[in-house]
């Protein structure tokens, strides 16, 4: 159930950020980077705290990919959103968080890997589309040259 719940809903958001404009600034899915990456942080404080240097830890590393990413390529923040999503599978054999849900690995990571494909599959798509735009505006350019001469 977590596994579907999380598609569905990594679907609906990349559906209404693409509806209402948000995908269009770089930052936006770095942010929902940064923010799956801090309910861990999140956990460990409901849990009593005992974890919290770890989950910090953790954090980071995907914290790092999102600045990366958004300063570098976009591929990197799709990696990171997948790569949270492995993270997850194996989250809880590393960090015993007492804070987490035991259905959130299945949500995270089906939702985590979702949005990494989606955003790979956006970024593929643009660069197709400029590599076609690229084209055209040199078969433009030749046709008016060959006009001119």
């Amino acid at each position: 159930m977590g596994y579907g719940i999380g598609v569905l809903l990594s679907l609906a958001v990349a559906g209404f950020a693409r509806l209402v404009g948000f995908d269009r600034d770089r930052a936006f899915y770095a942010t929902v980077l940064i923010v799956v990456a801090s309910y861990y942080v999140l956990f460990a404080v409901m849990g009593g705290g005992q974890v919290l240097a770890a989950e910090l830890a953790g954090m980071s590393v995907f914290v790092a990919a999102a600045v990366v990413g958004f300063k570098l390529s976009p591929w990197m923040v799709a990696a990171g959103l997948a790569g949270h999503g492995v993270f997850d599978s194996f989250h809880g054999r590393v960090i015993a968080n007492p804070g987490m849900p035991p259905w959130w690995p299945a949500f995270c990571g089906s939702y985590d890997v979702c949005a990494g494909v989606i955003l790979a599959w956006l970024l593929w798509r643009e660069r197709k589309s400029s590599e076609r735009d690229h084209t055209a505006g040199k078969a433009a350019r030749a046709t008016d040259q060959a006009a001119r001469a």
